[in-house]
């Protein structure tokens, strides 16, 4: 397959459009005149003139629902109900940056030294390096605080999404965004290099791979440009000795697993129950519950890490094969004994695959937990809740859900991060809106 772009059906594994990749000469172009929009316009904009537009791109999002769902499950493979549940998700971050970044950008004194003020202002143009998984949240979380908060957004998306992300960029140049402020370009990894590379980017986010995520830092480290890393994990799930069996098995998808041994054989002989009830299909059907994994790669991947957990003493009790259809689908899978030298005990399982840990104490649970060298997110479920609020201190990561899981508390206001090699910086929240902005301290003495 070509460098290009490509808009393929995960569903059938046919090809639907085709994008020829820009330049690097096109990419240095689309910088010039961000840059230029920084320079000479957006940061002198008012903050009620920068909320309007942001604003109306959310408006714009809500009002084109269906065309912007139907992109997403066609291009990636998203239960449609997921892909509108995004896209609400994603116009309400939008909202709530404009709604909220007067409040942000307002100059705070320093009481303990009269005449002492910090101001936040931009610092130019911000590089966004973005996956496949979110087509639009991942942009959203990126653009609002950063558009609002003065600075200008240049894209490098995936490959295997080109409609989603020209239909996001779209909402802003209807919304009526100068060109400029926010750009989506289908360019190459040189170019972004080059992007890294140039004075004129003054920060970088990426959402993707570790490998991907260390070769960004390692580049901007030399350029002394401050990053945002979001390199996915491993998020333990706890089932504790008094959790609400029915509720939690409710609400996991996938991922590891921790509990009790008699717990956890009940957590899975229900969630055996069900798997079998999810309903195969297009995922542009509404009846649809088990819809394909984006791409082959992602199917050969995951068969792979089941393949290789299983020669290391894993078991596979449900699932574990590819399902015989067109497009990219798997069984849904639960994976158990698996010890601390197999490498499924270390990896992430970007799919639906369940690891399945049976322990004997509350500590032995932390300790699995926590073992991982992934520290995005994690789950504790117990009905005492002062007792699972002194579990989610022990245990090491970015966030800790009790008694739900991450998906049901994306929220614009929340800060999304980790810890370790899931990353570091912040997205969302009060703190997103002032990673890639310039505390400036100006003092006066009389």
């Amino acid at each position: 397959m070509s460098r290009n772009y490509h808009s393929l059906s995960p569903a059938t594994g046919k090809l639907h459009k085709e994008f020829p990749e820009i330049s690097n000469e096109e990419a240095l172009h689309a910088l010039d005149t961000a840059h230029n929009c920084y320079e000479q316009d957006w940061r002198f904009r008012p903050v009620s003139e920068r909320a309007r537009i942001v604003a109306g791109a959310a408006k714009l999002m809500r009002a084109q629902i269906d065309s912007l769902a139907n992109l997403a499950t066609l291009e990636m493979g998203k239960l449609i109900s997921s892909s509108k549940d995004e896209i609400e998700l994603s116009a309400s971050i939008l909202e709530y940056y404009a709604e909220h970044a007067a409040e942000f950008l307002k100059p705070t004194a320093i009481p303990e030294h009269p005449g002492a003020v910090m101001h936040t202002q931009p610092t130019g143009v911000i590089l966004a390096i973005e996956p496949w998984n979110f087509p639009y949240y991942q942009l959203a979380r990126v653009a609002g605080p950063q558009i609002m908060a003065g600075n200008v957004v240049i894209v490098k998306d995936a490959r295997n999404i080109p409609q989603c992300t020209e239909a996001f960029a779209r909402l802003f140049r209807d919304a009526g965004a100068p060109e400029g402020v926010y750009t989506n370009l289908l360019c190459s990894f040189d170019a972004v290099n080059t992007f890294i590379d140039d004075f004129r980017v003054r920060g970088i986010t990426l959402t993707g791979s570790e490998t991907s995520g260390a070769e960004v830092a390692e580049r901007a480290g030399r350029n002394l440009k401050k990053v945002v890393l979001e390199l996915g994990g491993s998020d333990p799930f706890i089932v504790l000795e008094d959790a609400d069996l029915e509720k939690s098995r409710g609400r996991r998808r996938f991922g590891s697993i921790i509990g009790h041994g008699t717990r956890v054989r009940l957590f899975q002989q229900g969630m055996e129950k069900a798997f079998s009830a999810l309903k195969l299909g297009d995922p542009a059907d509404s009846a649809t519950s088990l819809g394909p994994l984006s791409s082959e790669k992602a199917v050969t991947g995951l068969l792979k890490q089941i393949e290789t957990a299983k020669e290391h003493g894993a078991k596979v009790v449900a699932g574990g094969k590819r399902i015989d259809r067109p497009g990219f689908y798997l069984e849904p899978t639960i994976v158990t004994d698996i010890t601390p030298s197999n490498p499924l005990f270390h990896e992430e399982t970007f799919g639906p695959v369940v690891s399945l840990y049976t322990v004997s104490t509350e500590e032995e649970a932390i300790k699995i937990a926590n073992a991982t060298k992934f520290g995005l997110g994690a789950s504790v479920y117990c009905r005492n809740e002062t007792h699972a609020q002194e579990v989610a201190l022990k245990i090491d990561s970015g966030m800790v859900y009790i008694n739900s899981p991450a998906h049901e508390n994306f929220a614009p206001e929340l800060p999304f991060g980790g810890v370790k090699n899931s990353g570091f910086g912040r997205e969302l929240g009060e703190l997103g809106f002032g990673e890639f902005v310039n505390r400036k301290l100006i003092t006066s003495t009389q």
